[in-house]
């Protein structure tokens, strides 16, 4: 543990931070499972609906630094790519 105090209450805020992001990263998981699922019941409509519902969460952790945007642009991509498949 640090002994200076400033230190001290950097570690205690470093600790808040990453619980916080924590919560983040996993909103954004949820997401892009909800839309894994429903592609993989072959519901297009849903897969749909759950994907205009990730897309602004991804955008907004890229917002927040949480996600790079390579990642997110990737994640968006293949998503989509899996809803248009169910099409085909």
């Amino acid at each position: 543990m640090a002994n200076i105090k400033s230190a001290q209450k950097r570690a205690r805020q470093a600790e808040k931070t990453r619980k916080h992001n924590m919560g983040l990263r996993s909103r954004v998981r949820t997401k892009i499972k909800d839309v894994i699922k429903a592609c993989e019941a072959g519901d297009k409509d849903a897969a749909q609906a759950a994907y205009k519902q990730a897309v602004p969460v991804i955008d907004s952790m890229v917002n927040k630094g949480i996600v790079n945007k390579n990642k997110a642009a990737r994640h968006k991509s293949r998503l989509n790519k899996r809803i248009k498949e169910l099409s085909a």
